[in-house]
């Protein structure tokens, strides 16, 4: 029996709130009638020489790495890496330099939906989630959040929603091994605008990215604005999310899939 494949991608989309308005990306259309007249002159033929004056279908994209489905680099987050493990750190790793083995492991899902959008979770809610699942995380593991951001993506309160992963939590999971985490929220961290309330209240600047800032400690990647978490089993299964190959990069694009063996 052939295994079972569950996408974990949203379609990259101008027309929905998938981002801030200023980060939305832009697409245009061109159908085969439009790209018809181009191709025939280029070849000075007649456009009715061509089938139905028709040629190719393509799309002109305006969009920034950080769109739709995505792989974010240890370069996102900081100009160096690691400074936990090596005085003065490394220079971070750019999306092409990742290795592809963080890429394609066991995956890992964690419920976290009935969090209220804002909250940051802390390493003792994972630990539990763990617990109830009855699941060890092993090295290398990819484990990925199911917020309740999910449900809302392409809705106008999608970048607002969901909870998120601060320090404490973030840096728990990559002493275990954990080197490739995932969410379907907008942002791994808490949303911005919630986040915002908090560090205006307190003056306190660290909260600003504080799950990110991680990859400055520990170098590690995170799979953000992903699909179809609440389909998939706690564990037992593979996920695939090799990133775009963008040189120099801090993200790369990714079709992220779950592989369950049947």
């Amino acid at each position: 029996m052939p295994n079972r494949l569950i996408d974990l991608s949203v379609a990259l989309r101008a027309d929905i709130r998938s981002d801030p308005p200023e980060m939305l990306p832009k697409i245009e259309y061109h159908d085969h009638h439009m790209t018809g007249p181009r191709i025939a002159e280029y070849f000075g033929v007649r456009l009715d020489q061509l089938p139905e004056g028709q040629y190719a279908a393509m799309e002109r994209c305006t969009i920034s790495s950080h769109n739709g489905t995505h792989v974010d680099a240890p370069y996102h987050y900081f100009s160096r890496m690691n400074e936990a493990l090596t005085p003065g750190g490394e220079p971070s790793m750019r999306i092409d330099e990742v290795p592809l083995e963080w890429l394609y492991q066991p995956g890992v899902k964690l419920d976290f939906r009935h969090l209220p959008s804002g909250h940051v979770v802390s390493p003792a809610e994972i630990q539990a989630e763990l617990a109830r699942i009855g699941h060890t995380l092993k090295p290398l593991e990819i484990v990925l959040m199911n917020t309740a951001a999910g449900a809302r993506y392409g809705e106008e309160d999608f970048i607002d929603t969901g909870c998120g992963f601060g320090r404490a939590a973030t840096l728990w999971l990559t002493e275990q091994g954990i080197r490739v985490v995932g969410t379907d929220g907008w942002s791994w961290d808490a949303p911005f605008s919630l986040t915002r309330e908090k560090v205006q209240a307190t003056g306190d600047a660290s909260l600003i990215w504080e799950g990110h800032r991680v990859g400055r400690d520990r170098a590690y990647c995170q799979i953000e604005k992903m699909a179809n978490l609440d389909q998939l089993p706690p564990d037992g299964f593979i996920v695939s999310a090799f990133p775009v190959k963008l040189h120099r990069g801090s993200a790369g694009w990714t079709r992220a899939v779950a592989i369950i063996p049947q």
